[in-house]
């Protein structure tokens, strides 16, 4: 059963999201009860200082334990000024009035961290993915779960390039996660492409993202949110698949952009909540719909310096290719975890790779804080961001030339292929 509301147009308030928090707790019984809440780092947009505020007034009182995680996947830690923020008090706030308050980090390649909870059989997995893959998955998560009576998401639904929606499950896997799970399914994503994944509802990767999650025996509740323009439009709560399907249905009203024609020229300006090209690389993801053959997408922001402060040695060893440049030479890429091999593909988009010869769809470009020669060096195109003046592009779309600011959580579609 959910309890929630959304709005297409409008926006829920602040005391419409403590009635519907209030209203879920008053059927649960969590006296005395341990209760660790699961939220998204600063790459999500969310009002988790709301949430946070909320739910101490709510159950602070009567819970034995209330603690927080960051759902970081593979992302950098955060330190505790910045966990601070995200949940919106001050620090002498979390040494007084939240001084019970424990916050943690994910790590996600600290085995000591990690409790193997099952396995996703090989006939499963090949019947989930269409034949794709048939791998038998080791299912490891943050053993710290089993510290607690209950399990609390709090996190966004947006239009998704790996699984299709975010959320739900997905601040499981790869949220708090081992690596094992979070290289499979990203690989199986893109195998079927970004293209043909994101801002589809059901997918195989959800699938194996809901199979992985039934592993789990800690009671779970799911705040789902959706978000437009950074307010909040939709709460559903629930467990999380129920809950997610809810605001995957509104995320699919609002959070996608249907345009009549596809554009030459793209300039996307990524959200400035992203600190390096591997959070920031949704601005290409959320646009590649919508580039026309040969053209070539701009991704510009001065301020953007690295490639990824988790990934960054392995990126400039493998570098960006198409997915056939790595299907056709298996062997020669094997010992590169699938997460590293799906972001590489999903940056440089579809293509093909025959004889030797590498021919993606269309051009990527880096106008950003990242050399000229480190972007060849990983298989991008440079432009000097100095170069650019994002007013000239600015209104220009009967010309084929597209202007996104805050690009990475909109999705751009061709209006000919809207379907739920």
């Amino acid at each position: 059963m959910v309890a929630g509301k959304g709005l297409k147009d409008g926006f829920l308030s602040d005391d419409e999201v403590r009635d519907l928090t209030k209203k879920v707790f008053g059927k649960i019984d969590l006296t005395n009860k341990k209760v660790l809440v699961i939220i998204p780092d600063h790459t999500r947009t969310a009002p988790i200082e709301l949430f946070f505020r909320t739910m101490y007034d709510e159950i602070g009182g009567i819970v034995r334990k209330l603690d927080y995680i960051v759902a970081l996947g593979t992302h950098r830690p955060l330190s505790e000024k910045e966990i601070n923020s995200r949940v919106g008090i001050l620090d002498k706030e979390r040494k007084t009035v939240y001084s019970s308050v424990n916050f943690y980090n994910h790590k996600w390649d600290d085995p000591d961290s990690l409790r193997s909870i099952g396995t996703i059989k090989s006939d499963e997995i090949k019947e989930i993915s269409k034949g794709l893959m048939e791998d038998e998955v080791e299912v490891k998560i943050n053993k710290i779960i089993y510290d607690y009576d209950q399990l609390v998401v709090i996190g966004p639904v947006f239009p998704h390039e790996v699984v299709g929606f975010s959320g739900g499950n997905k601040y499981f896997f790869p949220g708090i996660s081992g690596p094992e799970v979070t290289n499979f399914f990203h690989w199986l994503g893109a195998l079927i492409t970004n293209l043909k994944i994101i801002g589809r509802k059901y997918t195989p990767v959800r699938k194996v993202l809901d199979k992985a999650a039934s592993f789990i025996d800690v009671p779970k509740l799911c705040f789902s949110l959706v978000m437009r323009e950074k307010k909040l439009s939709g709460l559903y709560i629930g467990s999380p698949e129920e809950s997610w399907s809810k605001a995957a249905d509104l995320s699919s009203e609002i959070n996608i952009v249907y345009k009549k024609r596809q554009f030459n020229r793209v300039l996307s300006m990524p959200s400035e909540m992203y600190d390096d090209l591997w959070t920031a690389a949704k601005a290409m993801y959320k646009l590649e719909p919508v580039v026309a053959n040969g053209g070539t997408i701009v991704i510009y922001d001065p301020n953007l310096k690295e490639v990824s402060y988790t990934h960054g040695p392995l990126i400039n060893k493998v570098g960006y290719h198409v997915r056939d440049y790595f299907l056709k030479q298996k062997d020669k890429f094997e010992w590169v975890p699938g997460t590293i091999k799906a972001h590489s593909t999903h940056v440089r988009g579809i293509g093909s790779y025959e004889n030797g010869r590498e021919e993606p769809r269309i051009n990527v470009v880096l106008a950003t804080g990242i050399p000229e020669e480190r972007c060849k060096k990983i298989n991008l195109g440079y432009k000097n961001p100095n170069e650019i003046d994002p007013t000239k592009w600015e209104n220009r779309e009967k010309e084929g030339i597209l202007l996104v600011r805050n690009a990475g959580e909109v999705l751009y579609r061709l209006k000919q292929n809207k379907r739920s």
